[in-house]
């Protein structure tokens, strides 16, 4: 019963009850990636190109997308990674979580959360002023 109180009210948890519907009507499943999230694909855009979709395993966040499935679901492949023996480049990092508005975040010196001073401004920079 949690579960689809979640869907009907909240977008951020797996997948809404309007999405559940959609993907049961016209999805047809692609893949799976090491995270969980599962990817479809089904129907048209108004762009002429078939709509893709993911249903992340639990908290929706667009970062845990890894990198081949992310050229797959901006249509920069037509091949998924699940198909294609997608092996991720040496450059390419690990999967990391927006740590915005966490602990954890970054926070340069001289930012209100970090105490001490930002660095002195170098010469290459001019501040505009009326008339100038």
């Amino acid at each position: 019963m949690k579960k689809l109180l979640l869907q009907i009210f909240t977008w951020w948890n797996e997948q809404t009850i309007g999405t559940r519907f959609y993907t049961w009507r016209f999805g047809k499943r692609v893949g799976q990636d090491e995270f969980g999230n599962v990817y479809y694909e089904g129907g048209m855009s108004t762009y002429g190109l078939p709509k893709r979709w993911v249903i992340y395993n639990g908290y929706a966040e667009a970062s845990a997308i890894p990198p081949g499935w992310h050229g797959w679901m901006h249509h920069r492949t037509d091949v998924p990674p699940s198909q294609d023996n997608y092996v991720p480049k040496d450059w390419q990092k690990k999967h990391r979580p927006n740590l915005t508005g966490t602990a954890q975040a970054y926070r340069p010196p001289g930012s209100l959360a970090v105490p001490g001073e930002r660095p002195r401004v170098t010469g290459d920079y001019d501040a505009w002023t009326p008339g100038s």
